[in-house]
């Protein structure tokens, strides 16, 4: 065999282990506390700054946002030129709080995204069951930059109060990735889910999907907190780890971070971030 022939071998066969490499992430979902005046020292004005830096800091390729109020929205997208900033608020036409989705835009080519309402009917504004509230979920779908590999992701906020809203949002939620996802396609869904790993919807949630919880899964130790909320409160008094990362089988856990960072001796927000960085093992 000459050395052209074993060269061009060589450079075919190092093509194809690079294709089949996974890919890295870091993605994170965040709670913000929407713009209240009432929250007095803790209301936004006196975050955002803060808010930004960390998501900046931590520089991940993607990350989802809830109780984020168009204002907060704008001023995100705003100090974060990198990424692009998806999806409404859930009282339709732009207001309310919404549940957006910020992806790198470096990373990522945006193929569709959109926001349905948990609730019997999910394409007009609405509250569903017993929630106190109107509840969103967002969902994009993503090709990894230069890649094949594609993600659907879905960041949602559940209702905090409707113990059958939570119950029927795993449901809706369940189906509708069901029935949207394509093959090969990996499946991500994060957010503050108003309740804690081990109750019923999440298991409803995780066992319709298949999905692994990531804090569950990581191959390293967890770092921080087992809560993710605080209250503004320090020490936090009832503590609950309520925002969670959802990952099918796909997609492996190499870190997994909660962030309790004290600035001022004040939060920056009333929940912390979680961080994950992943290895998307490429689908075909």
């Amino acid at each position: 065999m000459n050395r052209f022939i074993v060269g061009t071998l060589f450079i075919v066969l190092a093509a194809a282990a690079s294709a089949r490499d996974p890919v890295s992430l870091r993605l994170m979902t965040y709670n913000i506390r929407l713009d209240l005046a009432s929250d007095g020292p803790n209301a936004w004005p006196h975050r955002r700054d803060w808010v930004i830096a960390q998501v900046d800091w931590l520089r991940p390729d993607l990350f989802g946002m809830q109780e984020v109020l168009p204002n907060q929205k704008a001023d995100v997208a705003a100090g974060l030129p990198r990424y692009r900033v998806f999806g409404d608020g859930r009282d339709g036409e732009g207001k309310g709080e919404a549940s957006p989705i910020g992806f790198d835009t470096r990373r990522f080519d945006f193929l569709e995204g959109g926001m349905y309402w948990l609730s019997p009917t999910p394409d007009e504004p609405s509250k569903g069951w017993d929630a106190a509230y109107r509840r969103v979920a967002t969902w994009v779908r993503l090709r990894v930059h230069g890649g094949i590999q594609s993600l659907l992701v879905t960041n949602t906020h559940w209702d905090n109060e409707g113990e059958v809203a939570r119950h029927e949002s795993a449901l809706q939620i369940g189906r509708w990735i069901a029935a949207n996802k394509k093959p090969c396609e990996r499946v991500v869904v994060f957010g503050d889910f108003n309740t804690e790993s081990g109750t019923e919807p999440l298991q409803t949630l995780r066992q319709s999907l298949t999905l692994r919880d990531a804090r569950a899964v990581t191959k390293t130790p967890p770092l921080g907190p087992a809560a993710t909320f605080n209250g503004f409160r320090n020490p936090p008094e009832d503590a609950r780890a309520i925002d969670h990362f959802l990952l099918d089988e796909g997609i492996d856990v190499e870190r997994y971070t909660v962030l309790s960072q004290l600035i001022d001796g004040r939060w920056p927000s009333d929940h912390f971030p979680v961080i994950v960085d992943l290895s998307v093992r490429e689908c075909r």
